[in-house]
This record gives C-alpha cells, structure tokens and sequence, in this order.
C-alpha cells in the first residue's frame, strides 16, 4: 500500500508501524521469582524500544494466587508494569486472563515467572523474527540453570534437557510449542476464538494443545534461536522425585492433548491403543535400562532407564484417563 500523501505530511503504510506489545507473566507465590524477572525485563524493554521493534511495551503479571501475594511485588514498579488478580485456579486460567487483558495491543509475549531473558535483545529477536517470517506465533529456546549444579543423576538422565530443537536455525516453522517464551499476533488469536482448556490447567499440556490447535487453525509458527530465556530451577524441584514426577506428568498431558486434537472417537481410540502398547514397551525397556545399570552401577543407565519407565506409565495413565496434577501445592495422581 502506497504513502497517502498531503500537503503537511506524510503517513507511513501500516505494515513500518511497531507493534503495541504486551509481556504477559502468570505467576504463583514465586514473590522473589517475580522480582528477579521484572527486574531482567527493564533492559529487555529498552533493547526493544531503542530497536524500534515496538511502538509501545506493557509488562502485565497475573496473579493466581488467591491470596494475590505478587500484587504486592507491584507495588514501586515504574509505570508500563501492571497486575490483575486471576483468582480461577490453573494455569489456563491464567494464561486466558493475558489474553483477555491484552485489549487492543498487536503481540502478546508469554514469559513464567521463574524465568528471565538470557540477554536484553530478547524481545527484539521475537518480534524482528515474527516481522520477517510474516509468523502468527513465535517460540524460543528455554535452558534450565541451577545455582550450585543438579543432582548428576538428574543431569544422567537428561531430566531438564531440551535437545529436540538445538539444532533448529531461526525462521523453521513448528507445529507446537510451549508458552514459556512464546510470542502471538492477537490478531490471530482473536480471529480463531482459540482458548487455553481448563480441562489441562492444573496437569499442563495447556500450551501443547493451544498451539496444535493454533496450528490447525493455520497460523503461521515459526522457531527463533537466538531469543533465549533461562529456567531458574528452585531447589524444591532438585530432587528425583520431582523429575520423575514431571516425566510421568508430561508423558500423560501429551497423550491427552492427542486425545484433544483427535476428530472422531475412531481416532481416539486408536491414539489410546497406541500410547498404551508404546507405555508399555518403554516401561519395559526401562526396567531393563534400569537392572543393567544396577549390574555395572551405571548412573547414567540407572537414570535412563527409570526415566523412561515413568514416561511409559505416564502414557498409559494419560490413555486410561488417570491426570498427574503439576500445578498447586503438591503433585498428586487424581482420577478424571
């Protein structure tokens, strides 16, 4: 579209305006979390503007606590950084709030709160990547630190690696992504009346289904490699419980985000056969993974293996309709 132009000025097309951001951040009870990360967002926030990658950036945290314990995190922050106070329980729920409050802004970027940018062009990678690739969404990589290094069982086991897009180059398109570095067009969004399911918002697998469901709606994903966060592991996640829980959970959450996506019951019932008989062959192969470590005392086998026998029960819970709760105050298996 061409310059309209007149005698006093000139107007630019629409496609050389910025965009209008916002920088959405559920949280809960993670108070020093959420500084850490508003404080790693102020940089970030300049980087953008100095870049004139956007026209205006707003930083809103929702509050899932319903106690409301981060508002009082908000309380000397400059103007630009906002919360609202989402009190339905689950991560969905929070995630929708973003979406409702993002009013008229053009982009919505996801962050969790436990997370920060690993350098202050973060947000500008994102939104020169989406410019360039003309991408609905845009997802980028996640790396899990510890403070004082992880269990070497853990690190064994390869628990927190996220090895499946490493060597991914910025501008490949992607059918599915998390939302914890994860930036959308609201226009889209609010074209296809896509949500987050309740149904996953104390499981996980929320954002798995979003963008499937994103993706069938024909949006445009694509991967950027450069604008990279960092996970904070807090210690109360250290520990191999934990790991193994969130193995099993996840396995369970990405079968029944197929079960979601699924068309027919015919569908269903083959996605259910088929995460059933693989559960069982991983748990399989993980108890022998796990024996054999035990004769060589062999960690990393030992790890491996229990691993993948908590991703084997894992989908056969999610095929039986068996939810792993991730998201509240405790892990606990819970009946559908």
């Amino acid at each position: 579209m061409s310059a309209v132009e007149s005698p006093t000025a000139v107007i630019a097309p629409a496609a050389t305006i910025p965009p209008t951001v916002v920088i959405a951040v559920p949280t809960y009870r993670r108070p020093d979390d959420l500084r850490r990360l508003l404080d790693a967002l102020g940089p970030v926030v300049a980087h953008a503007r100095a870049a004139g990658a956007a026209s205006v950036i707003d930083v809103l945290v929702i509050d899932n606590d319903p106690e409301g314990s981060a508002l009082a995190v908000l309380a000397d922050r400059a103007p630009g950084v906002t919360g609202v106070h989402e009190r339905a329980p689950g991560v969905a729920a929070a995630r929708n709030r973003a979406l409702d409050e993002g009013g008229d802004h053009d982009v919505l970027v996801f962050i969790d709160d436990d997370e920060s940018p690993a350098g202050a062009d973060w947000l500008t990678r994102l939104l020169e990547t989406a410019r360039a690739s003309d991408a609905d969404a845009v997802a980028g990589p996640v790396r899990t630190v510890v403070d004082g290094g992880l269990d070497p069982w853990i690190e064994a086991g390869g628990f927190f690696a996220r090895r499946h897009r490493a060597h991914v180059a910025t501008g490949t398109a992607i059918e599915r992504a998390a939302t914890n570095n994860l930036l959308l067009d609201l226009r889209f969004i609010r074209g296809s009346g896509i949500r987050f399911d309740d149904r996953f918002g104390r499981t996980g697998g929320e954002d798995s289904l979003f963008t499937s469901q994103l993706h069938r709606a024909g949006a445009r994903m694509v991967w950027c490699a450069e604008a990279l966060v960092h996970d904070h592991l807090p210690e109360a996640r250290r520990t191999r419980a934990h790991a193994l829980e969130r193995i099993r959970g996840m396995a369970a959450a990405g079968v029944r985000v197929g079960l979601v996506m699924a068309p027919n019951r015919t569908v269903r019932v083959a996605v259910r056969a088929r995460a059933t008989l693989a559960g069982a062959a991983r748990v399989g192969a993980g108890v022998m993974r796990a024996a054999a470590g035990a004769i060589v005392r062999s960690e990393r086998l030992d790890a491996v293996g229990r691993r993948d026998i908590m991703r084997g029960v894992g989908a056969v819970e999610g095929a039986a309709g068996r939810l792993r709760i991730q998201y509240g105050d405790r892990l606990e298996g819970a009946s559908r």
